[in-house]
């Protein structure tokens, strides 16, 4: 009784409060919402979505944005094949396309675009004919700014530039929804459930961070210390010096990892390949 008495109080005061002495500033509403959760009236997992969305309006493009480094990007003088190899290999549905470097953004691929011609003639394949126009954000933009921005345009990704015109990283709409809902994992996102050591070819493998030091020795014949880390993604974290972004690339042991996935607090996935001897 004590329990179902409690939320019909709380209410009560929020009514009272917004009523006659409503909240001014946001930390004000959140120390309500806390007060409801320690009342039982929600669980932790809703208090912390409904702080997100509190925080959201404070945030820039700058916040959410996938960094340079980061960028899965094709260059305009790439064959199909490989264009076709590399939206295989990475699972993305978006590209920016490249001149000659990274400042130098010609347009956005879509996956779908691409396959319409990728199995016809391949002789009349012509790359800036399936580009659609890139749209710029600036750093500062608000994040509530673009998503409003996005919904209106019925657009998925912008391509994020400084206050000196460089291009800085991209933000997707699935990047700005997950300051709100925390990440989001998909189809193509590796399942922690599955084979830690996967061969993409006979010559590629996708390795889980997680994997065990041991395991790595054992399916690869590397003798790997286990002493200071335990895992694959501990022992390059542990020689790069920093958690690595993806695109950074590290020979160890005979092998040449690149990081294939990773976030700002830890490191996911990794494709390896035997390192060519000098």
């Amino acid at each position: 009784m004590d329990e179902h008495s409690s939320k019909p109080g709380f209410f009560e005061r929020l009514i009272n409060r917004i009523a006659n002495d409503a909240p001014e500033t946001s930390e004000e509403v959140v120390e309500l919402l806390r007060q409801a959760h320690e009342q039982a009236v929600f669980d932790a997992d809703t208090l912390q979505r409904m702080e997100k969305v509190l925080d959201f309006h404070d945030l820039d493009v700058r916040d959410a944005m996938i960094t340079r480094s980061q960028m899965d990007v094709i260059k305009d003088s790439d064959s199909l094949e490989r264009i076709v190899a590399h939206v295989i290999e990475t699972a993305h549905s978006r590209f920016p396309v490249i001149g000659e470097d990274k400042d130098n953004v010609l347009g956005i691929l879509h996956a779908k675009d691409l396959l319409k011609v990728a199995f016809g003639n391949n002789e009349t394949f012509n790359l800036e004919q399936l580009l659609r126009p890139a749209v710029f954000v600036p750093e500062s933009k608000t994040l509530s700014a673009l998503l409003k921005q996005f919904r209106e345009q019925r657009n998925h990704m912008a391509v994020v530039v400084d206050e000196y015109g460089g291009i800085s990283g991209l933000v997707t709409f699935e990047d700005i929804i997950e300051q709100i809902l925390g990440d989001i994992e998909d189809e193509f996102d590796e399942d922690d459930s599955a084979d830690n050591i996967f061969a993409v070819s006979s010559e590629r493998w996708r390795i889980n961070a997680t994997t065990e030091i041991e395991d790595i020795n054992e399916f690869f014949g590397t003798q790997f210390s286990n002493e200071e880390v335990d895992t694959i993604g501990g022992l390059i974290i542990q020689e790069l010096g920093h958690l690595p972004v993806r695109g950074e690339k590290v020979t160890l042991g005979g092998l040449l990892f690149t990081v294939a996935r990773a976030d700002k607090r830890r490191l996911h996935t990794l494709m390896a390949i035997r390192a060519k001897e000098d």
